[in-house]
Order: structure tokens, then C-alpha cells, then sequence
């Protein structure tokens, strides 16, 4: 009897997958186990199994094509099987899939011959061989993109696997390759240009086909170019009003100066204003020996201010403005301001601060690196004293669900690293089970690729555990957002060298403050001070951690 296959869920946060290829053809024969075809999900290209025997009979979903998870993918029988009931049970089904798929395409694939579906049955018929291309979805949260820079330009010829063009993401920047061969016949966004996923980004075809109309007739609901910026130009507006004042000045010194005309207007070169405003003279204190009174270079340089007796008499007048600058919000910075906000509104917060003993710690260090080619942090042995801290305390290391807990038995630690456009959370995958100088190696190349931009996907996600340590910037304590769906993040300060009792006596120590932030849905206050009590074993005692 034959089987229908779906397209399966091959991640927890997969809501649809793109056929990348398949490795079987309608009329082969199919064994349990063999791998039926390749499906790019939300996080990665995966393959996908049979679970049946028999022949594959019916291929639902083509290469290339994307479809919501449970959509028709197969259908594997006994070879000469009648499917057409199948086919008829599914038909409101596959049409709803091909309804869905419309909107879904390209979000996974960044390009395919289903834009051209889009275009064609939404507008017009495409030339033959011209390729809309799309606002590709470069990572799982990316609602936007922004055109970094264009390598190549209208008229360049493009290769299959050729750079077009490098892309913002709201966590990285990526290179964006063409699936199509042919010309660039039109760019939709200028390098700096932000648009939505599945907004018209380029368009590719046969040299001198004439796309104009095609450009003009593409919409895409949600799209945000250039255009959507137009309220900037307001802000002149804004800007204009302080100049009233400097006007007024000129205006009220008008009848007394011989520098202004009988309409009280100041005559003054470009040249000797932008030398006034970097010297701090006020225009209306030179005389000008230039035409019809007009203030020179010369009149700037020549110029004595008043004595001090006359000026602190004179009215003041100020010579600046109120003046700002606008900084776009980077994808990076939108995606950091969603999910923060989601943790601290939806996460029950509370914080449990401790403070360590750090002098085995300092002269363990120094023990460590005293081996030839070795170097250790005091952040790396943190990063190894909670994962191993986060073995024996599992409900630490969980992830919150409506339906239920996952207490994660493997250790990732997400190292939170600073970058000039936020925050990016690369993460030691397996940190208990790495050595100390592993764990250093592996978040110095993090923290070098995190700075360049260049940290892949599969590098920053799965994290189970957050540290973020601000003990180099001198910071002695501070709490932190969870970095959901984390239950807890670790908050380092630095180590201060002050006076502490010891066996009744009052001598010079070394200490650290450390503050866990907790989500109280997971994490109960015991049990938070439970880990920290394992956490305060090893980084006292750091042999231990060799164990």
C-alpha cells in the first residue's frame, strides 16, 4: 500500500523546508533508510532518510521548491500502484501548499524559478531568461537586510556561484552568491539600502533585454527601501530653528556695525565664516574691509577681541547651535533590542550576587602559563569552572517551554563579545569537555571573527549558558539580561585588590564579584545558589578543574 510522505520537521524551529536536491527519481526503487533528498531547514542543509520501501511513485515538492512542514513530499508504493486517490485526497492540500509557497520562497533559497512563478502570475510574463532576484533570508531571525557593498555592477556578467553582492544581516555581514548565470540587467538597492526579505534586490537575464517595466511592476508587501527613510527629510526643519537666534544677533547689531548693509544682512566670505566658527569669533564684532563692508579672510586673522571690560559688559550671544546626529539603527542593533526586550518582559528575572576568593586563582594562573606556549585567561577558567558547575546542576543549564523543561545534558557556553555595531554571543560547544588553552583558543578566534563580522550561524547558536565579563573595562559589578532561551546568564566582574579577614586578621586580598541572573520559571533560588556554591570550588580551588 503505498505510503505519502511529508515534509518532515527536522529542527525544533522549523516551520518549512527547501528541497536542495533529490537522490532518488520517480520509478527507483527505495530501501528502508536509504537518504530520499536533501532539505535546507532554518539552521542548516540536512538529509532526509526513508523510513518505507517500495517505489517512489510520486515526487511532490521539486528542487529548489519550499513548502511548509507536513506539506505532500512523496509517495512511495509497490511500482505500478494507482495513486490517484492520494493525489485527489491531497489536492486542497498541495494547492494550499502552492498558495503558501509564494510567500515562503526565497526565504530559504535565495533564489529560484518560483519568483519568477510570483512575477508571472501576479503581473506579467517574464522575458525568456530573466531572473528576478530577491531579498534573500540569510539567518533564522532575519526580517531585513541591508546592501553592504555591490561586487558586481549593471552590465557586469554574472556566473552561477559568482559574489553579487555582500549582505547585512542582523548578525553578520554575508556574502550573497547568484544562483543564475547572465547579466545584470537591474540593482533594486543601492549600496547602504535596507529592504525587507523577498523585496526586489536585482535582476538578471539576457544583455539588453529591457526590464524596466518588470522593476517598475514589482511589489512585495513589506518591502522597506530607501523610501521609507523619507520622514529624514524632515529634519531640517528641526535643524533651521536654532538658526533664528543668530539671525536676531545679526539683526539687533545691525544699525551700529558697519559690516551689515541698511537691510541688516552680515556680508561674510565662506572662507572667513568657517575660520570664525573654528576660532570662536562672533561675525558681528568684525568690521569688514572687503566690498560694501563684506568680512574677509584677512579681517579674521587681523581680528582683536574686545578688553575684557567690554566684554563682560557686552550682551551674550551665542555663536552655536542645537545640533544632532542621526545613526540609522543597524539590523544588528533592531534584532538586540527585540530580543532583549522579549527576555526582560517575558522572563521572570532575579539576580543572586556572590564574591570569591581569587588569590589561588591568580597564583594558578601564573602557575599555567609559566609552560612553554601556553596562555590562559581568568575568563577561560571561568568558562571551564561553569561548565563543569553546570554538569552537576542541570535545572541551570535548561530551556523554558509553555509545555515543558529541557534540562540539556551537553554544555554549550555562549562568551557574550562587544562589537562596534552591539553584541554578538559566539559559543564553546562541549566546554566541559575541553581543555583550558582549547577554550582559549576557541574564544579568541570567536572574538576575532565576531569584531570582522565573519561568525557563521552554527557558531553562534545552541548555546545553553551565557557569561558576559566586564571585568577588563574595571567594572566591579553589574547584572545582565538572560540571553533567551537560556535560564541564566553569569555577570564577571574584575578582581579588586582590597582588605579582607582572614583567620581574624585584616590582610590584603584579592576579590571578584559575580551576579547570576536567573529565570525563575526554571531556576528556584536554591538551586541558583547551589551552582554557585559548586562554581565557588573550582574557581577557588582551580586544580580541582584538573581533575
Amino acid at each position: 500500500m503505498a505510503e505519502v510522505i511529508n515534509m518532515p520537521r527536522l529542527s525544533d524551529t522549523m516551520e518549512e523546508g527547501t528541497v536542495a536536491s533529490w537522490l532518488k527519481k520517480v520509478g527507483d526503487k527505495v530501501e528502508e533508510g536509504d537518504i530520499l533528498a536533501e532539505i535546507e531547514t532554518d539552521k542548516a542543509t540536512m538529509e532526509f532518510e526513508s523510513f518505507n520501501e517500495g517505489t517512489l511513485l510520486h515526487i511532490g515538492i521539486q528542487e529548489g521548491e519550499t513548502a511548509k512542514v507536513d506539506t505532500l513530499l512523496a509517495i512511495i508504493g509497490d511500482e505500478g500502484e494507482d495513486i490517484s486517490g492520494l493525489l485527489n485526497g491531497n489536492t486542497s492540500q498541495t494547492k494550499e501548499a502552492k498558495e503558501e509557497k509564494i510567500e515562503a520562497t526565497t526565504q530559504e533559497a535565495p533564489v529560484s524559478s518560483s519568483t519568477e512563478e510570483v512575477l508571472s502570475s501576479n503581473s506579467e510574463e517574464l522575458p525568456e531568461g530573466v531572473i528576478v532576484v530577491t531579498m534573500p533570508r540569510l539567518s533564522d531571525t532575519m526580517v531585513e537586510g541591508t546592501v553592504a557593498t555591490w561586487l558586481k555592477k549593471t552590465g557586469d556578467t554574472v556566473e552561477e556561484g559568482d559574489i553579487l553582492a555582500e549582505i547585512e544581516t542582523d548578525k553578520a555581514t554575508m556574502e550573497f552568491e547568484s544562483f543564475q548565470s547572465g547579466t545584470l540587467l537591474y540593482v533594486g538597492l543601492e549600496e547602504g539600502d535596507s529592504a525587507k526579505v523577498d523585496s526586489l534586490l536585482a535582476i538578471i537575464g539576457p544583455a539588453g533585454t529591457d526590464v524596466s517595466s518588470i522593476a517598475k511592476n514589482f511589489k512585495m508587501e513589506g518591502a522597506s527601501t530607501k523610501k521609507e527613510v523619507a520622514p529624514k527629510l524632515d529634519t531640517p526643519k528641526v535643524e533651521t530653528k536654532p538658526e533664528a537666534p543668530k539671525q536676531q544677533a545679526q539683526t539687533s547689531v545691525s544699525n551700529s556695525d558697519s559690516t551689515s548693509n541698511s537691510s541688516g544682512r552680515l556680508f561674510v566670505s565662506p572662507l572667513a565664516k568657517k575660520m570664525a566658527e573654528e576660532k570662536g569669533i562672533q561675525l558681528n564684532q568684525v568690521k569688514g574691509s572687503g566690498e560694501n563692508g563684506r568680512i574677509v579672510k584677512r579681517d579674521i586673522e587681523n581680528f582683536i577681541p574686545f578688553t575684557t571690560a567690554t566684554v563682560s559688559t557686552a550682551k551674550f550671544v551665542p555663536t552655536g547651535q542645537e545640533d544632532y546626529d542621526e545613526v540609522p539603527n543597524s539590523n544588528m542593533r533592531k534584532a538586540i533590542a527585540k530580543n532583549l526586550a522579549k527576555s526582560k518582559f517575558t522572563a521572570p528575572h532575579y539576580y543572586l550576587n556572590v564574591e570569591f576568593d581569587m588569590e589561588n586563582a591568580i597564583a594558578f594562573r601564573a602557575q599555567y602559563n609559566s609552560i612553554p606556549d601556553v596562555k590562559i585567561s581568568y575568563n577561560d577558567m571561568i568558562i571551564k569552572a561553569c561548565a563543569l558547575a553546570l554538569r552537576e546542576h542541570p535545572q541551570v543549564n535548561s530551556q523554558w517551554f509553555d509545555d515543558r523543561m529541557q534540562l540539556n545534558n551537553h554544555v554549550h557556553i555562549g562568551v557574550a563579545v562587544a562589537v562596534p555595531d552591539g553584541l554578538l554571543v559566539p559559543v564553546v560547544k562541549f566546554a566541559n569537555e575541553q581543555s583550558l588553552p582549547q577554550i582559549g583558543a576557541a574564544v579568541r578566534e570567536y572574538a576575532g571573527k565576531a569584531r570582522n563580522k565573519k561568525l557563521s550561524l552554527d557558531e553562534m547558536e545552541g548555546s545553553t549558558f551565557t557569561i558576559s565579563n566586564l571585568g577588563m573595562f574595571g567594572i566591579e559589578s553589574f547584572t545582565s539580561i538572560i540571553n533567551q532561551p537560556n535560564s541564566a546568564i553569569l555577570s564577571v566582574g574584575a578582581i579588586i585588590e582590597k582588605p579582607v579577614v582572614k583567620n581574624g586578621q585584616v590582610v590584603a586580598g584579592n576579590t571578584m564579584k559575580l551576579t547570576l541572573a536567573c529565570d525563575h520559571r526554571t531556576v528556584d533560588g536554591a538551586t541558583g545558589a547551589q551552582f554557585l556554591q559548586t562554581l565557588k570550588g573550582y574557581i577557588e580551588n582551580p586544580v580541582t578543574m584538573l581533575v
